[in-house]
Formats: C-alpha cells, structure tokens, sequence
C-alpha cells in the first residue's frame, strides 16, 4: 500500500513538473560514438522512450544513481526503452572507462570530451542531469540532482506503451 502511493505521489510530481515545464523542445540529432566503439544516432532511436544521463565519476549523486538506472534498463529496456549516459566533458576517459567496467553499466556511455553534446542539449552543466526524450523526439522532461527510482518509473512508464510499474524499491 505504501509503495503504490509513494508511485501516484511520484507521477503527481512527474505530471507537475511536465506541466509547468516550458514548451517541448526537438531534441538534437546527434550521432554518438560509444566507449565501445559504436555509433549511436538518436534518429535511429525514434519512436522509442530515451533517458539521458549527463553525469562524471567523481560526482557522488551520478554514482550512486548507476544501479538504478541499471535496473530500469532492465526492466524498461524489453519495452523499448534507451538509456545513454554521457560522461561530463571534464571526466578523465580513463575515469569513466574504469567505472563503467566496474559497475558493470549496460548501456551506451559516451565521452563528451569538448562539452558539445552538453551544449546540445542547452548548456549542460550540472550533474547528474537526467533528460527524457519522448518517442516523437520531444524533450519532455530535464531535471538536475537526483530523483527517486519510483519517479522514474513513473515517467518512464508514460512513454512505454507496454510499461507496467512494479513495486520494486
């Protein structure tokens, strides 16, 4: 009983923050290039849910919120939903290497080595930073400090056209 109502307090503060947000902006089209040597392009990702993480290992907040967003990759990511984490333009490579190895993270990280894809997205410079761009290319929502996993879940859910919310902590 306390967990569904701390996820309708949590989509309650979700749906306020979308509505008192300004007006969706088109996220850029930016093609990435992974720590794995891959390319990633947010085109190819229309039509899908995208969470993005702007965060740097030496930020306590942006480690301590790797599990979570490991789990939600995997319990969202079957329905569609992406995650990238993009290392902050000050990160040392090796750092972010490093960490993402050790915390085992399975999705996408990329290095903003000159602060472009901060920039992109309107001046990132705060982390952890989380954006979520809608499966129209819309960027629906863009929150600085971190969140709890139950709203995440709820404002992914939004987006999810299969998503259920469990009760996971």
């Amino acid at each position: 009983m306390l967990r569904k109502l701390l996820i309708i307090l949590a989509l309650g503060l979700v749906l306020i923050k979308l509505a008192t947000q300004q007006q969706p902006n088109a996220s850029p089209n930016l093609t990435f290039t992974t720590l794995n040597g891959d390319f990633v392009s947010l085109n190819t990702w229309r039509n899908k849910a995208v969470l993005i993480t702007f965060w740097a290992t030496d930020c306590p907040s942006c480690v301590a919120e790797i599990p979570m967003l490991r789990e939600l990759y995997q319990q969202f990511h079957p329905q569609g939903l992406e995650i990238l984490a993009i290392a902050m333009y000050y990160d040392p490579p090796s750092h972010v290497v490093s960490l993402t190895a050790e915390q085992q993270i399975p999705y996408p990280v990329v290095l903003d080595t000159r602060a472009e894809y901060a920039q992109a997205f309107g001046n990132i410079q705060l982390v952890p930073t989380i954006l979520l761009i809608a499966p129209n290319g819309q960027i629906v929502f863009q929150h600085s400090g971190q969140l709890l996993k139950a709203q995440l879940t709820a404002l992914i859910s939004l987006f999810l056209p299969t998503a259920t919310i469990t009760n996971t902590p």
